[in-house]
């Protein structure tokens, strides 16, 4: 179990994660699952701002990340940071992460600011804890991980496949309610990403850079 964050006196106002994201699911997924990392290291002054969605290609164009974050910033007048989060699709989250981190610093390096490239998708981090969602939103039970989830490319029609009402999963309709559900420790086993994620958002949260 993750220590409680001790709040020095400077920082006792609100703490603000202001985030950008590339999907529609994500403007209400994010906010639920920063709210459960915040609600388990006992964070209960956490200010979050609804994300701003920006579409992943006009992100990683020229300038894009940097106007992003700066606007933001506007959002985070004390304690708290910046949180980009993208889903890596085929590309690397070791080469492009730490790139749209040094161009998202480049932008406001007096803020703290976390780059999350959700490996292949968000959605793996539910397949990685997948036992957790069994008979969630329409989902079989029981529910079997795979065994490497950050491994497929497709997590969205692998829940699809999955579902027994007759309904597809859609990010619009189920994300949040399955980030609500799934079980954050199993994903935090199974899924390097979302470890990450996880670390990254209790630094910000800690206040750090």
């Amino acid at each position: 179990m993750t220590d409680p964050i001790t709040m020095s006196p400077q920082a006792a106002g609100p703490i603000t994660i202001a985030s950008i994201v590339e999907g529609d699911g994500e403007v209400s997924a994010l906010p639920v699952l920063l709210r459960r990392i915040a609600g388990s290291l006992s964070v209960w002054n956490v200010r979050i701002p609804t994300p701003r969605r920006i579409p992943r290609s006009k992100l990683i164009a020229p300038g894009g990340v940097e106007d992003a974050v700066l606007q933001a910033s506007y959002q985070v007048t004390g304690a708290g940071g910046i949180l980009l989060l993208i889903d890596s699709d085929d590309d690397c989250p070791a080469s492009l992460g730490p790139t749209l981190l040094q161009r998202a610093r480049e932008a406001r390096g007096d803020k703290g600011i976390s780059v999350v490239l959700a490996h292949r998708e968000f959605e793996a981090w539910f397949l990685a804890a997948a036992a957790s969602l069994s008979g969630c939103r329409g989902l079989a039970d029981p529910l079997n991980p795979p065994p490497d989830p950050e491994g497929i490319r497709g997590a969205k029609e692998w829940l699809s496949a999955r579902k027994t009402d007759g309904t597809p999963y859609k990010p619009t309709v189920d994300q949040a309610g399955l980030a609500s559900a799934f079980d954050m420790e199993q994903a935090r086993k199974a899924a390097p990403s979302f470890d990450k994620f996880w670390r990254d958002i209790e630094r910000l949260l800690r206040g750090g850079s």
